[in-house]
């Protein structure tokens, strides 16, 4: 799986780091972005649960 962050979309809730801290960081400004696009098997749960918390829909994976 890939995924990606519309930092234009991100309001800087933090949900994402929440549910997936081994994916995502919140950067200075408030931004999430994700640590590397390619995601491990076994992480891509919380990568759904994150994706279904957004409360912008900022989080992009493929099979989505």
């Amino acid at each position: 799986m890939k995924v990606t962050i519309n930092g234009n979309l991100c309001v800087g809730s933090g949900q994402c780091v929440d549910f997936a801290p081994d994916v995502f960081e919140q950067r200075g400004d408030g931004v999430a972005q994700a640590l590397s696009g390619d995601v491990p098997e076994e992480l891509e749960s919380e990568v759904r649960e994150a994706w279904e918390s957004c409360p912008v829909m900022a989080i992009k994976f493929d099979g989505e």
